[in-house]
């Protein structure tokens, strides 16, 4: 069960994983969701359970933002939702007889309160084995969920995360694990974020060998890509300093990701003001609008590429987040064979991945040193070198971070 899946955001696309992975076990998956950004599977869609539903929005702008309503009534307007909710879970639950129930990060962020109220009390009333996966916690975020009202406080301290004994909660950092021990005292199970490293992800074929035409590239082009959404804390305006530092023609930056989630398009803004003071303003494409999760093609048009499709024809890849609950474009670009420039961001990357002893070009703080940019200059006009990295970073991904791993610890999961 998650609020939107089909989408580019690190929830959906592990949530498709761990449908893929519990169907090759052997398992029959139902998916109920708020909103399908594509075609998947097994997919049930409940309107009410989407972020973007007008009543989502109204109550996270009642508890979080305006904080002008009535909050006895706000409060029991809340109650009354997510009674309705409830109710139309259980119905789902019943006509697909589920036998264990997955939450995707629904009872995690109180970005849409009345799902997690909602789920705690099917949860409880239903006695149904329950695991909640939990991406990351509202106490990471600042005061984004700071509300003066005592009674959505409450609200979130029993369902954000809820504590019952037929749960079990899967956290996917070492971060997380011991946050939610020391704030709540759950004991959590780690799982990380995976790949399919048999797939033959980021790999060239017809369709995707048009994309150096369609870009704009020319042969000797050196390309790297930012294979994240546009939002302030993926510090891709290191990536664009990178290229300035590098002063090569060859060296072209390609951002993939959309900026929906980025308020206002704000940062957007700053980063093509910051593309644009370049000595070669062309070296920066801004290219969401030809990329999708997955791969579209379109008659009489020319469609949009997958992830994969990029990460095919990238030299390398730039990843400078300050902050991550794990960090999937990383865990991709192992299983695509491409070498990853990175930020060691926080809390996850260095305990968690950094530490398995993959070959990076690695910086602290977003602070790009000389040093770090002529690794990168190396790396990126090496073709040698980039292939011993990637096949080098590929196997110990596969080692920690593969659909098998996954495979194994679900089983373990399910059998407790």
């Amino acid at each position: 069960m998650i609020g939107r899946i089909g989408g580019v955001d690190g929830v959906a696309l592990e949530t498709e994983k761990w449908a893929t992975v519990l169907r090759r076990l052997g398992h029959e998956v139902f998916i109920l969701a708020g909103e399908l950004e594509a075609e998947v599977p097994g997919s049930t869609v409940l309107p009410e359970l989407a972020f973007s539903h007008p009543a989502t929005l109204r109550e996270q702008d009642d508890a979080f933002f305006v904080q002008d309503a009535d909050e006895r009534e706000f409060v029991d307007r809340l109650h009354r939702d997510a009674d309705r909710i409830g109710h139309d879970v259980l119905a789902w639950l019943t006509s697909e007889r589920i036998d264990v129930l997955i939450t995707q990060n629904s009872t995690t962020l109180p970005c849409h309160l009345t799902m997690g109220m909602a789920l705690k009390r099917v949860i409880e009333l239903t006695g149904i084995p329950t695991i909640a996966h939990d991406h990351d916690f509202h106490w990471e975020r600042g005061d984004r969920y700071a509300t003066r009202y005592a009674g959505v406080r409450d609200i979130i301290e029993e369902c954000f995360p809820p504590d019952l004994p037929n749960l079990t909660h899967v956290v996917i950092n070492s971060y997380c694990r011991d946050s939610l021990r020391e704030r709540h005292g759950i004991e959590a199970h780690v799982v990380p974020n995976v790949m399919d490293f048999d797939a033959g992800f980021g790999q060239p074929d017809d369709f995707n060998r048009r994309i150096p035409d369609e870009l704009g590239f020319a042969p000797n082009d050196i390309v790297l890509f930012q294979m994240t959404r546009v939002v302030r804390r993926k510090g891709i305006e290191t990536a664009i300093e990178l290229v300035e530092r590098l002063d090569d023609p060859r060296v072209k930056l390609v951002v993939t990701g959309h900026a929906t989630d980025d308020y206002n398009g704000e940062y957007l803004g700053e980063l093509h003001r910051r593309a644009a003071r370049l000595p070669r303003p062309e070296q920066v494409r801004f290219a969401a609008d030809r990329f999708a999760n997955v791969r579209v093609a379109e008659n009489g048009a020319p469609g949009k590429f997958s992830l994969s499709d990029g990460y095919a024809f990238a030299h390398a890849c730039t990843y400078f987040s300050r902050y991550e609950g794990f960090g999937n474009a990383f865990v991709e670009a192992l299983a695509a064979k491409v070498p990853i420039f990175v930020n060691n961001y926080e809390p996850v990357y260095w305990p968690d991945i950094g530490s398995k002893g993959f070959k990076t070009v690695q910086i602290e703080n977003n602070e790009l040193t000389d040093r770090a940019v002529e690794d990168a200059r190396a790396v990126l006009t090496d073709a040698d070198r980039r292939a011993d990295i990637a096949e080098f970073n590929h196997e110990i991904g596969r080692r920690h971070f593969s659909y098998e791993v996954l495979g194994r610890r679900l089983d373990r999961l399910l059998a407790a």
